[in-house]
C-alpha cells in the first residue's frame, strides 16, 4: 500500500483480549475491571507502557503502519471503568477516565517520534494538555449543525474536532456534508457502518469528486495553517469570535424581562454558530439539506467571495443564495491562497509542486509560506522555512507577484510559481 502511496491507520480499542501475546506479562499492570472484555492497561506505569506500545511498535509500526483510530477512551462509567475499579499505579478510577484518551496519544505519538516518522490520527475522547499531539477527535454527535458548534468550540481550547460524512438520506445532504468536512482539520469519510461511498449517490458524483480535488489543491494553504498552529498556537479553525472586526449581532431573549422570570433576558443574544474561520484568511458558512439561502455575518473590512473574486461585503450581513454545488466561503481583502495541482496523495521528502498564488481584493497581499520535508521531525532541528510572498500593482496598474528565494540548506518543495489575481 505504501508504494501506491496510500498509509493506512489501524482502528483500535485500547484493551487487550486474554488471546493476546502480551497478556499474561501484562495482566499484572492492569485495571480491576475490563472493557469490551479487554484488560485496562495502566498507563501511568512504565511497565504496562512498555508492554502495550512496544508490541504496537513492533507488530504493526515496524511494518509500515502510519498512525491509529483510538476508539472507546470516551465515556462515563457506563462505557469504561466504573468508580470503584482500582489501578495498580494508584490512580483513581475517575481520573484515569478522564486522562485514558490522553495517554494513548501521547505514548503512540512517541513511537513515530522515535521513529523520525510523523502520523496523524483519531482520537475518541481528549482532555487538556493535548494540543501538542497529533490527533483529531471525533465521535458520533452526528447532526450535521452539530458538527460546526462543535468543530468551533474545539477552537476555543486549541485541540482539533472534524466531522464525518457517513450515511446520508439524499444526495443534498451527502455533498451538504462532504463540503463541510473539506474545510475542517480531517477530509473524513465514514463508510464502514453504511457502505455509502463517494460515488454512491450519482447525481452529486461530480461535485463530490470536486471537492475531494479542491481539498489537495488547498495543501499549501492547510499546511501553512497547521504550522501557525504549531508554531504560534493559532487554532486552524476558531470561532468568530476570535476574529478581528467581528461584531457579535443578535436579538435579546423573547418573553419576560423581568430577571425573576428570565434571567438570560438581558444576557441571552443569538449565537453565531454557523460559520468559522478556517486558517487566517477564510471564513466559511455551511448551507444545510433543505436551505435554500443563508445569512452570513462579515467582519469589519472588505470581503470577497472565494471562488469568483467577487466583492461580497463590509462589516454587514449577506444573503447568501443557494449555491448547490459550492459551499459558501469568502476571503479577506488583500489575501493570497497558495494553490498546487490536485495530486491524489501528499508530498514525499524531496518533492516539489507547482504553486499557484491567488489574490483576492484591492489591498496589496502579503502571505508567509511555511516549508519543511513534510515527513520527519527535522523542523524540530530548524530545517524549516516561511517564504514571504507579495502580490502588489506594477506601474501599469497590473498586479504581479513576488517569492523569497528558497533557503540554503533547508527543504524546499515549491516548483514552478504562477500568480493570479481572482476578480475583476
Amino acid at each position: 500500500m505504501l508504494d501506491r502511496n496510500i498509509k493506512l491507520n489501524l482502528w483500535i480499542n485500547p484493551y487487550v483480549s486474554r488471546y493476546s501475546p502480551i497478556y499474561q506479562r501484562l495482566k499484572p499492570y492492569t485495571a480491576s475491571h475490563t472493557v469490551w472484555n479487554g484488560i485496562v492497561p495502566d498507563l501511568t506505569m512504565s511497565q504496562a507502557r512498555k508492554l502495550f506500545f512496544g508490541q504496537l511498535n513492533d507488530n504493526q509500526v515496524k511494518y509500515g503502519v502510519s498512525g491509529y483510530k483510538i476508539d472507546e477512551v470516551d465515556g462515563y462509567d457506563n462505557w469504561l471503568w466504573p468508580d470503584v475499579a482500582i489501578f495498580p499505579g494508584g490512580v483513581s478510577a475517575e481520573q484515569m477516565r478522564q486522562t485514558f484518551g490522553l495517554l494513548c496519544q501521547k505514548f503512540s505519538a512517541e513511537i513515530f517520534h522515535h521513529q523520525n516518522k510523523r502520523t496523524y490520527g483519531l482520537v475518541r475522547a481528549s482532555n487538556a494538555g493535548a494540543v501538542s499531539f497529533p490527533y483529531v477527535i471525533y465521535n458520533d454527535y452526528y447532526k450535521h449543525e452539530d458538527f460546526i458548534t462543535a468543530l468551533i468550540n474545539s477552537g476555543f481550547c486549541g485541540v482539533l474536532w472534524t466531522p464525518e460524512v457517513r450515511a446520508s438520506s439524499t444526495g443534498e445532504e451527502w455533498l451538504r456534508r462532504m463540503q463541510t468536512v473539506v474545510f475542517s482539520p480531517m477530509a473524513m469519510i465514514n463508510a464502514w457502518a453504511s457502505g455509502t461511498k463517494p460515488w454512491s449517490y450519482p447525481e452529486v458524483e461530480q461535485q463530490v469528486k470536486e471537492l475531494a480535488l479542491l481539498r489537495m489543491q488547498m495543501m499549501p494553504y492547510w499546511y501553512t495553517a497547521f504550522a501557525k498552529y504549531h508554531f504560534e498556537g493559532t487554532p486552524p479553525f476558531r470561532a468568530m469570535n476570535l476574529e478581528d472586526g467581528f461584531t457579535q449581532t443578535g436579538s435579546k431573549e423573547k418573553g419576560s424581562t423581568n430577571l425573576e422570570e428570565n434571567p438570560y433576558a438581558l444576557a441571552t443574544t443569538k449565537e453565531i454558530k454557523d460559520q468559522y474561520m478556517a486558517g487566517e484568511y477564510l471564513l466559511v458558512a455551511p448551507l444545510f439539506a433543505g436551505e435554500k439561502s443563508r445569512k452570513v455575518v462579515l467582519p469589519k473590512g472588505n470581503w470577497y467571495d472565494f471562488y469568483t473574486g467577487a466583492f461580497a461585503g463590509n462589516g454587514e450581513i449577506i444573503t447568501v443564495p443557494d449555491g448547490f454545488d459550492k459551499i459558501p466561503v469568502f476571503v479577506k481583502d488583500g489575501t493570497i491562497i497558495p494553490m498546487q495541482p490536485p495530486l491524489l496523495h501528499a508530498l514525499k521528502a524531496g518533492d516539489r509542486v507547482s504553486v499557484e498564488f491567488r489574490h483576492y481584493g484591492e489591498k496589496e497581499g502579503l502571505y508567509e509560506l511555511y516549508d519543511d520535508d513534510g515527513e520527519s521531525f527535522d523542523y524540530e532541528r530548524g530545517l524549516y522555512s516561511w517564504r514571504t510572498v507579495v502580490m502588489k500593482k506594477n506601474k501599469q496598474g497590473e498586479w504581479t507577484g513576488s517569492i523569497s528565494a528558497p533557503v540554503k540548506g533547508k527543504p524546499n518543495t515549491v516548483g514552478e510559481v504562477s500568480w493570479k489575481h481572482v476578480g475583476k
